[in-house]
């Protein structure tokens, strides 16, 4: 229970995240961030090409097999409309985004080590001896952590008016817009499907 209520307090306290209540700890989507939930490989591939340029900005998760982007909050509902103006509503892609009234699982969280603190962090509220573990709190981890003390809604790739439909472009020095970060996640989830297929039943 101390790494419940370690986990509950970073988020809630240090970086100003709603949980839901219970166990596993878990964060409410679409109030200041939706979830983009992507192929882990596919996720890498995507990460590299983008951080050659401008970089995703955002926090980003890995769960498993799988790769969490946090986006801006509301983008879960412009990903069917994206997908399409984009070309790809058409092909089976392995991509789902998370939005309002979603959940998902909290990761560890990023610099609270064995002793439950780190960095000089104060020890949260309630909290007994005893680190938040791997095994106590979900699988999840932060491979980009967010930052305490900065507004995470600053560093989110998010549905700029240039690169709605109609347009196109990133704003120089921030995140990419949603629509890139969109196309080049499911252009390597096209590519990793592709590979699968290729590959005989009988070496699967």
């Amino acid at each position: 229970m101390a790494g419940v209520r370690r986990t509950r307090w970073w988020y809630e306290d240090r970086l100003g995240w709603e949980t839901a209540p219970g166990i596993p700890v878990r964060l409410r989507t679409g109030v200041r961030f939706d979830v983009l939930d992507v192929p882990a490989e596919a996720g890498r591939a995507a990460l590299r090409r983008l951080d050659a340029g401008a970089g995703t900005g955002g926090p980003v998760a890995l769960r498993g097999d799988r790769m969490l982007l946090l986006v801006a909050a509301g983008s879960a509902e412009e990903l069917p409309g994206l997908l399409e103006w984009l070309e790809w509503g058409s092909l089976p892609l392995d991509l789902s985004a998370i939005g309002a009234g979603g959940l998902v699982e909290a990761p560890l969280p990023y610099g609270l080590g064995p002793e439950g603190e780190a960095s000089g962090e104060r020890e949260p509220p309630g909290a007994a001896a005893g680190g938040v573990r791997g095994d106590q709190q979900g699988a999840a981890v932060w491979l980009r952590p967010p930052e305490p003390g900065r507004e995470v809604e600053d560093s989110l790739p998010a549905l700029s008016a240039v690169a709605a439909p109609g347009g196109a472009g990133s704003t120089p020095g921030r995140a990419p817009d949603l629509a890139r970060l969109v196309d080049t996640v499911a252009t390597h989830c096209h590519r990793l499907r592709l590979r699968g297929a290729a590959v005989p039943r009988s070496q699967r």
